[in-house]
């Protein structure tokens, strides 16, 4: 059956017919009634969220003269879950017999009959069957010819013979072919009928003179016996009866589909045994076959008579005349062809001869450009030396300014200081006083001016703590600013720091795997690049397969220029070389796998030539020092040729002392051809500059690995313990910025409670001075003198602020003037600094311009040797004319008429010779020429049949023997598999009963014992099926039918009264697990028939229940009506 799911039904087209014994459930019990009209769903208590079938569910059937009934239908089913409900002879079974004989199936199948002409009705011609299938979704069958549903029409005639119409949504025919079915079926994944497959085997000779085809045929008979599709009264009987554990096994043997396989494997292995056997016969013979043949063929050959072959002799004589003719003309053939070639090519050496002008001139440009951009750079220093001159002078001046500033500060802080003290003085002298004038007073008057003067100090108190604070609050202000300013230098240090180890690890790294691979000196991702590389040239991705890194491929004479030689050459170490752009793609995009964006090789593209360039009279020149190409040795001339084309290398001289390397190339004129030199230090001297190396040692041609891993070694563990020392500095100046923060913040705190603190007094003692006292005489101007110093004090300390103010002011400006300086001449160096790279770029810039300059010259060399060429071989091809020509006349005293030969002169009179002495050997022998030919043209087609027919038979039996073991390892996992999950289902469907099982499946010996224990929990021991009560084993069958179900899948699923032995507990939990499972999976179809009412059924949308009537048995011909049905008169 069908694992599919269909579309929701719509037969509104189909030719309706109904049975007045139909009855349909909504509900309520109608046993009285008789409701004619399609079904209405009833809902049950369960839910999924799964939607309906789309594909392959029955929507609804209809029977004419089927069996026993005239009429019958049509049934309208439910996309979920139908019940068929009538007693017997109501016509339940014939329903599902019309299913299984309507798809396909055969007679015998439904154990309702031999011969599909027992089904029609007695007296009848013929039988009539239509079943609606649905036809929805994405999976439907053609849906733009048979539209939402397939109307699938049997006629059955009464000699029993059926005939099929398809017919659409419509109802309009589509098709009568029977094989149209097959495939509607087959899309559907509906099994019910016979299927064969052919397998095309090899050719298998039937004698030895005659070959023909051989075909190896499997057939899969039809699934409709299959209980998980459809379970008829006699198979569930069967199996309710079966005692054996091997009858169980085939049971679940068949309902998987698992004993078709194994039977298909046998068979299969069982033709690949006779198919050897026919290989093994054949091969014994075909060395007796080759014999003949070569005998026949020797007898064959052997039949030309003298004068066909004196005839031959003298054809081959003409032959051999004008084939000297040819081959002369093949000779010059491709000279002319190359002069044709060379002339054209003449123009692309004109266009490399431009083009390289054309790149001379740009470069000049280039180097015009930068050197102009260098000059602008010490014009732009130059500018602003004067600015940064001015700015030092406001800055001192400020700081002038804020010296003196600061000492009027001081002044004023120390006349406040001198006040204060007068202040202190006078205002005991008045305490005194007032001592002596209190005694004379009441209470309340000495506790009012105890009060005051209370108020009096504790508001001096506030006032001085208010100024301090505010001292407190701007260093701390200072402070932070400071401390901010620091932590943003100290960060920045410290990421330098660790970006400096980071590059110094990698390299470590690199020379520390570099002990075993020399490689990996040039980085760590370099072997990878190097393998890639490899494969894809073997794979012939490269034209040329590119050359690379540039200082792998070359070795230093003296180890102790390995700093110059690096130095000199800069990132060309670590550079590739391809010659030509598309492989440089290929190269990039392998570079882009294994290399960090930003940090990948360079590559150059220059053509591959076998040779190193000829630099004499192009080099530089000194009987003391070296150039950088005599210091090196290189083997690859694509290496030597890329340095001298990209770093004239020829021209540059390797001098280990700086100082000669001065005298040398600045005293005087430097040597001829000379452009730069470098030092062993790596320092670089042209004829008028001088630019230090910023390298400290070698990376890449250093012999003393050892020595460079642990100097490297040594640098990392300084700058981490400066990193430490940094991190260190870094959290002192965190926690000191976070202590000012909290103490600047406490100060605002403290400021803010003094000042309301002092409003608080001041309004106090302003009330109790309101109060009028007599004075003394000596108090009052005391007094006064009092408030005049607290005057001057006030004043004093404006003054003092003020002063302070002016001094921070002048402290900012300075700051700021000094900051302005600062930043001028950082600007200035950085000017200066930007001079280095423009530097550097100049001195790329030379190269570049001398690169093209050798370039443009070296292609016009080449043009002129290639002219040269192509007169030298015009010249030769004008002598090879002249010797044609005398050779055409003399062929053609020969042969007159020209001849067209194809086979070469020395074959030809190899066969002339061998002719000659044929024809002398050959007099006497002559034999019957039918016969032998005859003999031999049979002989070589039995030999060509067997060889061809061995050959692929053995390449069969090879790819059978390697599919068969495939699929014998897939069927064995498929089969544990299955077994496994049966046996969870198995016991998950008893478990609901309370009950207990154990499934035991035995594949070697082919049995499945089923054990079950009906309840008591583990009291009652596990027992065999056959002990069971009947109601037992039914709940215990259909247990294992629903785990059936649930391995095996099908689009629909039909029941045939399978509960006919049980109670009704076990009837009714059998049906609530069967409608649970139905309920969670909406897209599978179920028709159950049962001869029960199921009126105790819950109202439910997925439930549809079809009742057909009692049959009258008074009568024979049973009292069905038409209503809305339109009778297809057509036949087949």
């Amino acid at each position: 059956m069908s694992k599919r799911k269909s579309n929701s039904p719509n037969a509104s087209n189909h030719v309706k017919r109904t049975r007045s014994g139909l009855r349909e459930e909504n509900g309520e019990d109608e046993d009285d009634k008789d409701v004619i009209g399609p079904s209405q769903p009833t809902p049950v208590p369960y839910t999924s969220q799964r939607t309906s079938a789309e594909v392959g569910i029955v929507e609804s059937i209809f029977l004419k003269n089927f069996m026993c009934h005239g009429l019958l239908g049509p049934f309208a089913f439910g996309p979920n879950v139908n019940f068929v409900v009538g007693n017997n002879g109501s016509g339940k079974s014939a329903v599902l017999t019309a299913l299984i004989v309507g798809l396909g199936g055969k007679a015998h199948t439904t154990n309702r009959g031999s011969s599909l002409r027992g089904f029609v009705k007695e007296g009848e011609s013929s039988a009539d069957v239509s079943i609606t299938l649905r036809n929805r979704g994405q999976d439907a069958y053609k849906p733009e010819v048979f539209g939402e549903s397939i109307v699938v029409e049997l006629r059955i005639s009464s000699e029993g013979l059926r005939t099929y119409k398809l017919r659409s949504t419509a109802g309009h025919l589509v098709s009568t072919k029977k094989e149209e079915l097959v495939s509607i079926l087959d899309h559907f994944n509906i099994q019910v009928e016979e299927c064969t497959e052919r397998l095309q085997g090899a050719p298998m000779p039937c004698s030895k003179e005659q070959g023909k085809y051989h075909q190896l045929r499997i057939t899969c008979f039809a699934q409709v016996d299959n209980p998980v599709s459809i379970l008829t009264q006699e198979m569930s009987k069967h199996f309710l009866h079966s005692k054996g554990e091997g009858d169980k096994y085939k049971f679940f043997m068949k309902a998987t589909q698992l004993e078709q396989m194994k039977e298909d494997y046998a068979y299969i292995m069982k033709t690949k045994t006779v198919t050897q056997n026919t290989i093994e016969k054949h091969e014994e013979c075909l060395e007796d076959l080759k014999r003949k043949y070569l005998e026949k063929e020797d007898k064959y050959k052997s039949l030309a008579s003298l004068d066909e072959m004196q005839t031959k002799l003298e054809e081959l004589q003409n032959q051999m005349a004008w084939a000297l003719v040819t081959e002369m003309e093949k000779e010059m053939k491709p000279s002319e062809e190359r002069v044709a070639v060379e002339e054209k090519a003449t123009i692309k050496y004109d266009q490399k001869v431009e083009e390289w002008k054309t790149k001379v001139v740009e470069a000049e440009t280039r180097y015009k450009e930068i050197h102009d951009q260098l000059e602008g750079i010490s014009e732009r220093v130059q500018q602003l030396q004067p600015q940064c001159a001015t700015l030092k002078t406001e800055a001192q001046n400020f700081n002038r300014a804020f010296k003196q500033s600061e000492a009027a500060f001081h002044r004023s802080k120390t006349t406040l200081r001198d006040l204060e003290k007068d202040n202190e003085q006078l205002t005991r002298r008045v305490d005194e006083l007032k001592h002596s004038i209190s005694q004379a007073m009441g209470a309340d008057s000495r506790r009012r001016m105890e009060r005051i003067e209370t108020l009096q100090a504790e508001l001096d108190t506030l006032k001085h703590k208010d100024s301090t604070l505010a001292q407190q609050i701007e260093q701390f202000q200072q402070a932070v600013a400071r401390g901010k300013e620091e932590l943003g230098k100290i960060s920045c240090e410290e990421r330098e720091l660790q970006r400096s180890i980071e590059a110094k690890q990698r390299e470590h790294r690199a020379l520390v795997a570099s002990r075993t691979d020399k490689i990996k000196r040039f980085g760590e991702h370099m072997p990878a690049l190097l393998q890639a590389i490899d494969e894809a040239h073997k794979g012939a991705q490269f034209k040329q397969k590119p050359v690379g890194p540039l200082g792998f491929c070359m070795r230093l004479k003296d180890p102790e220029l390995a700093m110059a030689v690096e130095s000199c050459l800069k990132t060309l170490m670590t550079a590739f070389c391809c010659d030509n752009y598309k492989d440089e793609k290929v190269l990039q995009s392998l570079m882009s796998r294994h290399f960090p964006q930003g940090r990948r090789p360079p590559i150059i593209v220059s053509e591959f030539s076998g040779t190193i360039y000829n630099i004499r009279g192009k080099s530089a020149q000194h009987p003391k020092y070296p150039t950088v190409l005599q210091a090196l040795e290189i083997d690859n001339p694509v290496v030597a040729n890329c340095l001298i084309d990209m770093r004239a290398v020829e021209t540059i001289l390797l001098i280990k002392s700086n100082q000669e390397a001065r005298q040398v190339m600045q005293t005087g004129a430097p040597p001829v051809n000379c452009r730069e030199a470098f030092t062993k230090d790596g320092d670089q001297v042209f004829f008028n500059r001088y630019y230090s190396c910023e390298y400290h040692r070698a990376q890449y041609l250093s012999r003393d690995v050892e020595e460079q891993i642990r100097l490297l070694q040594s640098e990392i563990e300084n700058q981490r313990a400066l990193v430490t020392r940094v991190k260190a500095q870094k959290k002192e100046v965190e926690d000191s910025i976070r202590n000012n923060e909290n103490l600047l913040s406490r100060a605002y705190n403290d400021g803010k409670k003094a000042k309301d603190r002092f409003r608080k007094l001041q309004l106090e003692m302003t009330d109790l001075q309101n109060v009028e006292e007599p004075q003394s005489e000596d108090l009052q101007p005391l007094e006064e003198e009092l408030q005049e110093i607290s005057v001057k004090i006030s004043s004093a300390r404006q003054e003092r602020d003020v002063a302070h103010q002016k001094m921070a002011k002048l402290k900012k400006e300075f700051e700021e003037a000094e900051h302005n300086y600062r930043q001028q001449k950082e600007a200035i160096s950085s000017v200066a600094e930007e001079a280095d790279p423009i530097k550097e770029e100049l001195s790329k810039s030379d190269q570049d311009v001398e690169r093209c300059k050798h370039h443009k010259k070296h292609y016009e060399e080449k043009r002129k040797a290639h002219i040269g060429g192509i007169q030298k071989l015009k010249a030769d091809l004008g002598v090879r004319k002249k010797e044609l020509e005398a050779s055409i006349l003399k062929a053609s005293e020969i042969c007159p008429e020209r001849l067209e030969v194809r086979r070469t002169a020395k074959s030809l009179d190899s066969e002339i010779n061998r002719l000659k002495q044929k024809i002398s050997n050959q007099q006497d022998l002559q034999g019957d020429r039918d016969e032998v030919i005859r003999q031999y043209q049979e002989a070589l087609e039995n030999y060509k049949n067997i060889v061809m027919q061995v050959k692929n038979l053995k390449k069969f039996i090879g790819l059978m023997a390697k599919i068969m073991n495939s699929r014998h390892k897939v069927y064995t996992e498929m089969r544990m598999y299955l077994s496994v999950r049966c046996k969870y289902y198995f016991d998950s469907m008893l478990s609901q009963r309370g009950y207990m099982g154990k499934m035991t499946f035995n594949h070697k010996n082919e049995t499945l014992a089923i054990s079950v224990q009906p309840g008591e929990g583990d009291k009652a021991p596990l027992s065999d099926m056959r002990s069971l009560s009947g109601g037992e084993r039914s709940f215990s069958t259909v247990c294992f039918v629903l785990s059936l179900w649930a391995i095996a899948e099908a689009p629909f699923r039909c029941l045939d009264e399978f509960d006919v032995y049980m109670d009704m507990v076990n009837r009714r939990i059998s049906m609530d697990m069967m409608l649970k499972i139905a309920a969670s999976q909406r897209y599978r179809q179920f028709i159950f028939l049962t001869p029960q009412s199921m009126c105790s059924l819950q109202v439910n949308n997925l439930i549809r229940i079809l009742r057909l009537k009692d049959p009258d048995r008074t009568q024979t011909i049973l009292p069905f009506g038409r209503r809305n049905v339109v009778e297809d008169s057509q036949d087949q």
